[in-house]
């Protein structure tokens, strides 16, 4: 017997519980599976539970600081199992709010297992077949472990198990250069662990401007993380009980012994075991679903959101997705994810917020520039915290006057961005804000300042 729903979605990340509380109140009946955590990856494994971290690591790095605040402490010490535990405390919390949310939603059908088409209209879970008039699919990524000589013969450690850890590595060796392996990199320091990150490129964050990177390895290495960049023919083997990590870099020793290896490379979407052949929905080389601009698959009935379409990877363009499909089903618009203006935060600290083009991206479109910027020495909040690493920038467009970027390394970055990024969003030239009046003392005081004295980019 085949169970007939006016939805169904499979996924609890953050598109599908909010997409399920529309259509339910729209009078839809709907069909909800999740095989996993109710949550998806932000509750579980991502933002949730590693801010959570950051905010233990920040605490323990501000202790060791303290008598430059005039304040007196004995020795800093770090329980990683109450760290943990109360990393668990706040993410079960989210979690459960998802799955009771879900549970009690009228019009609403959970099930709990895995779902695989098999047909193009019908989904099999546990013993239930399900078929629905539209479908929407949320299934998220995982991480990627990486094809790497050795990687079979040794344990290693992803984004998702490394948050079992109660105990601290003596040295945890990250392979991956990025921004997950940066969170993790600075949080371990701070926890007391020696820390060594490995990466392929010429320097971290590839994708950022060279300046930033710079800035962030400044930030790192002053922590006392060791960076190893440039790295090649990367490969382990056993060392004992621990974990030979070989690498030909342009310096520094061959190999690296570590008690723990974190691999940070990136991540793949949860698609492979869906049938999706079965609907007949394409994928890409990646296996990351193919939408349009609406986030439509190939077949009209069915959509893709978050993570496992390819078209963003932070849980706020997964709520946005929510959005867009809302909005077109539900409210007779004609949203589309073109229209979207991506802002992003690396959660080290200082963190760093960013929005549209990086200054190479501008660079590279042959516009007329305008560019700004002005270092955190330089912004009475930073100084007055005594946080005063990092740097603010924009770029405009010379002749629109429309800003095209933005970056702010530093104490508040990620709230202070987003004065920059609403005011991409209204599509207001960057001169509205000029003669704003912001609160002192913030970080945000400054984008007036900031924007007022862009030059001409050579």
């Amino acid at each position: 017997m085949t169970n007939t729903y006016d939805a169904l979605i499979i996924g609890a990340g953050q598109a599908g519980p909010f997409l399920a509380g529309r259509l339910t109140a729209a009078g839809q009946s709907v069909a909800f599976v999740e095989r996993g955590l109710f949550g998806g990856t932000c509750v579980n494994t991502g933002c949730i539970p590693t801010k959570t971290l950051v905010a233990s690591a920040y605490t323990a790095h501000l202790a060791r600081r303290a008598k430059d605040y005039g304040i007196g402490t004995g020795d800093v010490t770090v329980d990683m199992k109450a760290v943990k535990a109360r990393k668990d405390k706040v993410s079960g919390q989210a979690r459960e709010g998802v799955e009771s949310w879900l549970d009690h939603m009228e019009r609403c059908t959970v099930y709990r297992g895995h779902a695989r088409f098999v047909s193009p209209t019908e989904v099999q879970v546990n013993e239930d077949r399900i078929t629905a008039k539209q479908i929407f699919l949320n299934v998220g990524c995982r991480a990627r472990k990486p094809d790497l000589p050795g990687v079979d013969r040794v344990t290693t450690l992803d984004n998702t198990s490394i948050l079992q850890l109660d105990t601290l590595p003596k040295h945890l060796v990250i392979i991956g250069g990025s921004y997950i392996g940066l969170e993790f990199a600075q949080m371990y320091r701070r926890f007391g662990t020696q820390v060594t990150i490995v990466e392929m490129a010429p320097r971290l964050i590839s994708r950022e401007d060279e300046n930033t990177s710079a800035v962030i390895r400044e930030i790192l290495e002053a922590e006392g993380v060791a960076l190893r960049v440039g790295a090649e023919c990367i490969r382990f083997e056993p060392h004992g009980d621990d974990i030979a990590v070989g690498l030909e870099c342009a310096s520094g020793p061959p190999e690296v012994i570590g008690s723990h290896v974190l691999l940070a490379v990136g991540r793949r979407p949860n698609t492979d075991d869906l049938g999706l052949d079965k609907a007949g929905i394409k994928v890409d080389a990646h296996g990351y679903i193919a939408v349009d601009d609406a986030l439509r698959t190939n077949v009209p009935y069915i959509w893709a959101l978050g993570d496992c379409n390819g078209r963003g990877a932070f849980t706020h363009t997964s709520y946005n997705d929510f959005e867009i499909v809302a909005a077109n089903l539900l409210d007779g618009e004609r949203r589309r994810v073109s229209d979207r203006i991506l802002g992003y935060a690396l959660y080290i600290d200082p963190p760093l917020g960013r929005v549209g083009m990086t200054e190479a991206q501008a660079r590279k479109t042959g516009r007329p520039l305008l560019m700004g910027k002005r270092l955190m020495t330089n912004v009475g909040r930073a100084i007055e915290k005594g946080e005063t690493q990092g740097f603010m920038s924009a770029i405009a467009d010379a002749e629109t006057k429309q800003i095209l970027g933005a970056a702010i390394l530093g104490v508040g970055g990620d709230e202070a961005i987003h004065g920059i990024l609403d005011a991409m969003n209204a599509r207001v030239p960057y001169t509205t804000l000029e003669w704003a009046v912001p609160i002192h003392p913030t970080v945000s005081e400054l984008i007036p300042t900031l924007l007022r004295e862009m030059k001409p980019m050579a």
